[in-house]
Protein backbone atom coordinates (compact mmCIF):
# COMPACT_ATOMS: atom_id res chain seq x y z
CA UNK A 1 0.00 0.00 0.00
CA UNK A 2 0.83 3.64 -0.42
CA UNK A 3 0.44 5.76 2.55
CA UNK A 4 0.76 9.12 2.68
CA UNK A 5 2.08 11.74 5.69
CA UNK A 6 1.31 15.52 5.66
CA UNK A 7 4.41 16.71 4.98
CA UNK A 8 5.02 20.57 6.13
CA UNK A 9 6.13 20.28 10.04
CA UNK A 10 5.98 17.77 12.58
CA UNK A 11 7.05 14.02 13.29
CA UNK A 12 7.01 13.37 9.62
CA UNK A 13 10.35 11.67 8.89
CA UNK A 14 8.87 8.65 12.09
CA UNK A 15 5.99 8.08 10.78
CA UNK A 16 7.45 7.57 7.23
CA UNK A 17 10.34 5.44 8.54
CA UNK A 18 8.10 2.71 10.26
CA UNK A 19 5.53 3.16 7.44
CA UNK A 20 8.62 1.69 5.46
CA UNK A 21 9.40 -1.07 7.93
CA UNK A 22 5.75 -2.38 7.67
CA UNK A 23 6.33 -2.83 3.98
CA UNK A 24 4.50 -0.70 2.36
CA UNK A 25 5.54 3.16 0.65
CA UNK A 26 5.28 6.10 2.41
CA UNK A 27 4.54 9.29 0.50
CA UNK A 28 5.21 12.92 1.46
CA UNK A 29 1.86 14.74 0.84
CA UNK A 30 2.90 18.70 0.44
CA UNK A 31 0.36 19.58 -2.63
CA UNK A 32 -3.02 18.42 -4.10
CA UNK A 33 -1.62 15.72 -6.73
CA UNK A 34 0.18 13.96 -4.05
CA UNK A 35 -3.22 13.10 -2.91
CA UNK A 36 -4.12 11.00 -6.16
CA UNK A 37 -2.80 7.62 -5.67
CA UNK A 38 -2.15 7.00 -1.41
CA UNK A 39 -4.09 4.58 0.07
CA UNK A 40 -4.35 6.04 3.64
CA UNK A 41 -3.05 9.62 4.83
CA UNK A 42 -1.31 9.73 8.82
CA UNK A 43 -1.47 13.94 10.08
CA UNK A 44 1.35 13.63 12.29
CA UNK A 45 2.22 15.54 15.43
CA UNK A 46 3.45 19.29 15.41
CA UNK A 47 1.87 23.01 15.37
CA UNK A 48 -1.23 22.48 14.24
CA UNK A 49 -1.76 26.14 13.74
CA UNK A 50 1.25 26.25 11.72
CA UNK A 51 0.23 23.38 9.75
CA UNK A 52 -3.42 24.65 9.40
CA UNK A 53 -1.81 27.47 7.83
CA UNK A 54 0.30 25.86 5.39
CA UNK A 55 -2.68 23.98 4.28
CA UNK A 56 -4.54 26.96 3.45
CA UNK A 57 -1.42 28.50 1.92
CA UNK A 58 -0.62 25.35 -0.46
CA UNK A 59 -4.35 25.52 -0.89
CA UNK A 60 -4.31 21.65 0.23
CA UNK A 61 -7.07 21.93 2.59
CA UNK A 62 -9.71 22.00 0.77
CA UNK A 63 -9.11 18.88 -1.37
CA UNK A 64 -8.14 17.19 1.47
CA UNK A 65 -10.37 17.59 3.81
CA UNK A 66 -13.41 16.29 0.30
CA UNK A 67 -10.14 12.94 0.11
CA UNK A 68 -11.48 12.32 3.48
CA UNK A 69 -14.71 12.87 3.76
CA UNK A 70 -14.94 10.86 0.97
CA UNK A 71 -13.33 7.70 2.86
CA UNK A 72 -9.62 8.37 2.56
CA UNK A 73 -8.49 6.39 5.64
CA UNK A 74 -7.06 9.46 7.73
CA UNK A 75 -5.07 9.06 11.48
CA UNK A 76 -4.40 11.94 13.04
CA UNK A 77 -1.59 12.20 16.17
CA UNK A 78 -1.72 15.07 18.59
CA UNK A 79 -2.16 17.97 15.79
CA UNK A 80 -3.49 16.00 13.59
CA UNK A 81 -5.96 15.15 16.37
CA UNK A 82 -6.93 19.03 16.36
CA UNK A 83 -6.69 19.19 12.90
CA UNK A 84 -9.74 16.67 12.21
CA UNK A 85 -11.81 17.92 15.16
CA UNK A 86 -15.20 20.24 14.06
CA UNK A 87 -14.80 22.26 17.35
CA UNK A 88 -11.31 23.38 18.98
CA UNK A 89 -11.66 24.73 22.84
CA UNK A 90 -11.08 28.24 22.91
CA UNK A 91 -10.72 29.14 19.45
CA UNK A 92 -13.85 30.29 16.91
CA UNK A 93 -12.10 29.16 14.28
CA UNK A 94 -11.49 25.16 12.79
CA UNK A 95 -9.25 23.19 10.07
CA UNK A 96 -10.17 20.12 8.51
CA UNK A 97 -13.51 19.67 10.70
CA UNK A 98 -14.53 15.93 9.74
CA UNK A 99 -14.46 14.39 12.83
CA UNK A 100 -16.90 14.92 15.71
CA UNK A 101 -15.24 15.82 18.49
CA UNK A 102 -14.54 18.78 20.33
CA UNK A 103 -10.36 19.01 21.72
CA UNK A 104 -8.67 21.11 24.07
CA UNK A 105 -5.04 22.16 22.84
CA UNK A 106 -2.25 21.50 25.45
CA UNK A 107 -4.42 19.40 27.50
CA UNK A 108 -1.72 17.81 29.63
CA UNK A 109 0.40 21.22 30.05
CA UNK A 110 3.50 21.95 28.38
CA UNK A 111 6.36 20.74 27.25
CA UNK A 112 8.01 19.88 30.30
CA UNK A 113 4.82 18.01 31.35
CA UNK A 114 5.24 15.37 28.39
CA UNK A 115 5.02 12.01 29.99
CA UNK A 116 4.93 8.20 28.92
CA UNK A 117 2.47 5.71 29.80
CA UNK A 118 2.00 1.75 29.71
CA UNK A 119 -1.62 1.27 28.91
CA UNK A 120 -3.92 -1.65 27.04
CA UNK A 121 -5.98 -0.38 24.60
CA UNK A 122 -8.52 -3.85 23.70
CA UNK A 123 -9.45 -2.57 20.48
CA UNK A 124 -5.74 -2.53 18.80
CA UNK A 125 -3.53 -5.56 21.12
CA UNK A 126 -4.20 -7.56 24.33
CA UNK A 127 -0.88 -6.19 25.23
CA UNK A 128 0.32 -2.86 26.89
CA UNK A 129 1.63 -0.12 24.10
CA UNK A 130 3.87 2.57 25.21
CA UNK A 131 1.72 5.93 25.36
CA UNK A 132 3.57 9.19 24.54
CA UNK A 133 2.38 12.63 25.35
CA UNK A 134 4.09 15.25 24.01
CA UNK A 135 1.99 19.28 24.72
CA UNK A 136 -1.14 16.78 23.59
CA UNK A 137 -4.68 17.87 23.27
CA UNK A 138 -7.36 15.59 25.13
CA UNK A 139 -11.25 14.97 23.88
CA UNK A 140 -13.27 17.13 25.79
CA UNK A 141 -16.57 15.71 23.72
CA UNK A 142 -17.49 12.96 21.19
CA UNK A 143 -20.75 13.03 19.32
CA UNK A 144 -22.80 10.86 16.62
CA UNK A 145 -20.55 7.27 15.97
CA UNK A 146 -17.31 8.52 17.34
CA UNK A 147 -15.76 4.86 19.51
CA UNK A 148 -13.65 5.91 22.34
CA UNK A 149 -10.90 3.65 22.01
CA UNK A 150 -8.59 4.94 24.98
CA UNK A 151 -8.92 7.12 28.03
CA UNK A 152 -5.90 8.67 30.26
CA UNK A 153 -7.07 9.68 33.73
CA UNK A 154 -10.30 9.50 32.40
CA UNK A 155 -9.39 11.76 29.41
CA UNK A 156 -10.10 10.59 25.98
CA UNK A 157 -6.93 10.16 23.80
CA UNK A 158 -8.09 7.90 21.19
CA UNK A 159 -11.02 7.53 19.23
CA UNK A 160 -11.96 6.05 15.72
CA UNK A 161 -14.97 7.01 13.35
CA UNK A 162 -15.60 5.76 10.37
CA UNK A 163 -12.55 6.15 8.50
CA UNK A 164 -10.76 8.26 10.61
CA UNK A 165 -8.71 7.68 14.17
CA UNK A 166 -7.36 10.05 16.10
CA UNK A 167 -4.99 10.04 18.90
CA UNK A 168 -3.45 12.43 21.81
CA UNK A 169 -0.44 10.00 22.25
CA UNK A 170 2.77 9.49 19.41
CA UNK A 171 3.25 5.93 18.62
CA UNK A 172 5.73 6.66 15.88
CA UNK A 173 8.21 8.43 19.09
CA UNK A 174 8.66 4.30 20.17
CA UNK A 175 10.02 1.31 18.32
CA UNK A 176 6.42 -0.31 19.06
CA UNK A 177 4.50 -0.54 15.96
CA UNK A 178 1.38 -2.21 17.14
CA UNK A 179 -0.78 0.90 16.75
CA UNK A 180 0.38 1.61 12.86
CA UNK A 181 -0.30 -1.82 12.00
CA UNK A 182 -3.96 -1.73 13.38
CA UNK A 183 -4.29 1.12 11.62
CA UNK A 184 -3.04 -0.51 8.81
CA UNK A 185 -5.31 -3.37 9.33
CA UNK A 186 -8.14 -0.70 8.82
CA UNK A 187 -6.86 0.92 5.60
CA UNK A 188 -6.61 -3.11 4.38
CA UNK A 189 -10.48 -3.52 5.30
CA UNK A 190 -11.80 -0.91 3.57
CA UNK A 191 -9.82 -1.49 0.81
CA UNK A 192 -11.21 -5.22 0.62
CA UNK A 193 -14.30 -3.76 1.45
CA UNK A 194 -14.39 -1.28 -1.36
CA UNK A 195 -12.87 -3.60 -3.76
CA UNK A 196 -16.00 -6.08 -2.99
CA UNK A 197 -18.28 -3.86 -3.76
CA UNK A 198 -17.46 -2.39 -6.51
CA UNK A 199 -17.10 -5.90 -8.20
CA UNK A 200 -21.22 -6.49 -6.86
CA UNK A 201 -21.85 -3.63 -8.82
CA UNK A 202 -19.80 -5.04 -12.21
Amino acid sequence: MKIGVLSFQGGVVEHLNQIKRLGHDSIEVKKESDLNDIDAIILPGGESTTIGKLLNITQLMEPLREKIKAGLPTWGTCAGMILLAKEIEAKKINYLATMDIKVKRNAFGTQIDSFKVNKIIEEVSDKEIELVFIRAPYITEVKNNVEILCKVDNNIVAVKQDNMIATSFHPELTDDLTFLKYFLDNVEEKNINRTFCCEKVL
